[in-house]
């Protein structure tokens, strides 16, 4: 089945008046693992082929990522990260109707993750919890649901938590691939992206603008999909594996979601009236240094106003895009008053594009 067309759909994105951000947290852990040290682990694998150390660096931008300590669940990365964001935050923690945790990696099936984020942080009996998954772009959905429910009146405030930590993933493709005899070139390049994973955790505190002393505004954003790319990236707990693995045809994804985004863009101007010009910080779910390159040549924007950090964190699902926000405030690259666009692409296949006024 082929992708509705989505051309002669004049339809916007939400524009929000009322939302303030008014925190922003990360969390990062402290083992760090270069990229060198993984292709170490892969020897057998790389002698057979005839490979040289140094090309997952080389064809991802990665010099190394970070994992938290085995067994470290995401709802303890989320609580860790949604604490301090409380401890920032000019509202109340009573005053919290609404927490969503949106990572890639849950707990359990269930309960909801938010469950255990929910008791653990202390929240009232009225503030609903619940998981929002959807691979990359959960924050960023979980952002644009829980700004429209404070933008209508029915939140005062909302936290939005992930925690993610690919070291599972990374050991598991590890052992697939130095332990299956029939793994080869095709094999190992369908597993580059699970090379690519780190780990980290951001929690964001939205409010009504009446209740806020922040001056970071929610302005709007949108969303489009190309469901029909969905065969593209998939991960999942494979029979007998010890931890999940997954299947991604880089080159085709980056294709398709660059593609995505070009449609993007100018619905996403047209909501937030912007023009490209007075745009003067971008942000976004990053995942290699060829899709930067790729998606800023594209939408015609200059890599300098471009907050990288895959060189050191690679790619952190969920958390890569607020984590990454709150990494540019902290260091000064995003300054207030600046307008702001966090642009995120994630498997199946989704983009999601949102204005912020610092």
């Amino acid at each position: 089945m082929q992708p509705a067309d989505d051309t002669r759909d004049t339809r916007h994105g939400p524009r929000f008046r009322s939302v303030s951000l008014d925190a922003l947290a990360h969390v990062l852990p402290e083992r760090v693992v270069t990229s060198v040290e993984l292709e170490e682990r892969l020897a057998p694998l790389y002698a057979r082929l005839n490979l040289s150390v140094g090309r997952l660096e080389l064809m991802s931008g990665i010099r190394e990522r970070r994992f938290f300590e085995p067994g470290t669940r995401p709802s303890a990365i989320a609580t860790r990260a949604g604490e301090l964001a409380l401890e920032r935050a000019s509202v109340e923690r009573a005053e919290i109707d609404l927490v969503i945790h949106a990572s890639v990696c849950r707990d359990f099936l269930e309960p909801a993750t938010a469950s255990v984020v929910h008791h653990r942080l202390g929240l009232g009996a009225q503030c609903a919890a619940f998981d929002l998954s959807n691979a990359c772009l959960g924050f960023a959905n979980a952002l644009l649901l829980a700004a429209g429910a404070i933008e209508r009146g029915e939140l005062r405030a909302a936290l939005v938590v992930a925690g993610e930590d690919g070291g599972a993933l990374v050991e598991e493709t590890l052992r697939y691939l130095t332990s299956d005899p029939r793994a080869g070139r095709a094999e190992l390049k369908r597993a580059h992206a699970s090379l690519t994973i780190g780990a980290g955790g951001a929690a964001c505190v939205l409010a009504h603008v009446e209740r806020s002393r922040a001056a970071r505004r929610l302005q709007g954003g949108v969303t489009l999909a190309d469901t029909a790319s969905h065969v593209l990236c998939q991960g999942e707990l494979a029979s007998g594996a010890a931890g999940p693995l997954m299947q991604t045809e880089s080159e085709a994804l980056l294709q398709a979601g660059n593609a995505l985004a070009a449609r993007t863009w100018p619905r996403f101007l047209a909501t937030l009236g912007w023009r490209a010009e007075e745009i003067e910080r971008i942000v976004t779910h990053q995942v290699g240094s060829a899709h930067r390159r790729l998606l800023f040549e594209t939408l015609g924007l200059g890599l300098d106003r471009d907050f990288p950090t895959v060189e050191t964190l690679g790619n952190i699902g969920s958390v890569s895009l607020p984590l990454s926000l709150s990494l540019a405030e902290e260091r000064g690259f995003v300054r207030p008053g600046q307008r702001v666009a966090l642009l995120g692409i994630g498997s199946g296949l989704h983009c999601a594009m949102l204005g912020v006024q610092a």
